[in-house]
Formats: C-alpha cells, structure tokens, sequence
C-alpha cells in the first residue's frame, strides 16, 4: 500500500473487535480513532454520518466493509486512516453488501490525497485471501503487514 503506512494507521486509530448499536454507531466508532490520531476533528465524524444519510450506503463497497468518509473539509487536519473491526456485525442498508463487520474510517486534506489513499485501500481490499486474513488478525501490526503485503 505504502511504504509508510504506519503514518496513516497509527496505532491509535484501531478499535478492534468492539460493540456498534447501529451504522451511526459504528462511522462514530470509525470517526473515534481519527480524531484519537489527530487526524479529523469530531466534526468530520458527523460529516461522515451525513454524507451516507444524504447519499445513502454507497460506502459498503464491498461485503461485509465500509469505507466511512467525508469531502475534504476543514474538518480534516491530516490525511489518516481508522480500522474498526465490530464483534456483531450491523446494516447499512446494503442490498449486495451488508452485514459489515469492518468500518475503515478515511480523511483525506484536499482531493488528491483523499483520492491516493481510497485507491491503494480499494487495492488492497480487492483480495479475497488479504480481507480474509484481515477478519481476523489479532493486532494492528497484524493489520499493517497485510495490508502492506
């Protein structure tokens, strides 16, 4: 993905296996690890939340995943990922794609970057064998290997 995919998915941005009432619940989970990275500010969590209200659950790009984001705004302070894997799965309102059990967050400073980054995730998360090792590795570490093979 990059070679220093460390700086877009810091530790700090991983909830891993952790509880979501609704879709709502799991983009504010997602939006969590941003600002807990200093990547967003919470305004951009309800952006996120928002956008998929407005636009409905285009962001469940895949089954069982969602791609959690907002247009560049000045909610943005870096450009970063978050990783929010739920133990129970919840709807989107996917037709093709739902339940999700993982909600990767991302903020993007300006179109080119937000752009860069949805590619290289959407490249790594085409593989069937990488996303089925993402369900279940057990640490971020785990995670950015991966993610990076």
């Amino acid at each position: 993905m990059s070679a220093d995919i460390d700086g877009f998915l810091p530790d700090s941005s991983f909830l891993l296996d952790v509880e979501a009432a609704d879709w709502k619940d799991a983009i504010r989970l997602a939006g969590q690890g941003l600002v807990a990275s200093g990547f967003t500010t919470e305004a951009y969590t309800e952006e996120m939340i928002g956008t998929v209200e407005k636009m409905g659950p285009y962001i469940v790009i895949a089954p069982g995943m969602a791609l959690a984001h907002s247009r560049p705004s000045d909610a943005v302070l870096h450009t970063g990922l978050s990783w929010v894997r739920l133990s129970t799965p919840v709807e989107f309102g996917s037709k093709r794609n739902d339940p999700v059990s993982l909600v990767i967050g991302l903020a993007g400073r300006d179109e080119k970057e937000h752009i860069a980054v949805m590619s290289a995730i959407a490249s790594a998360l085409s593989n069937a064998d990488k996303r089925a090792q993402l369900a279940t590795a057990s640490t971020p570490d785990d995670i950015r290997a991966i993610l990076e093979s």
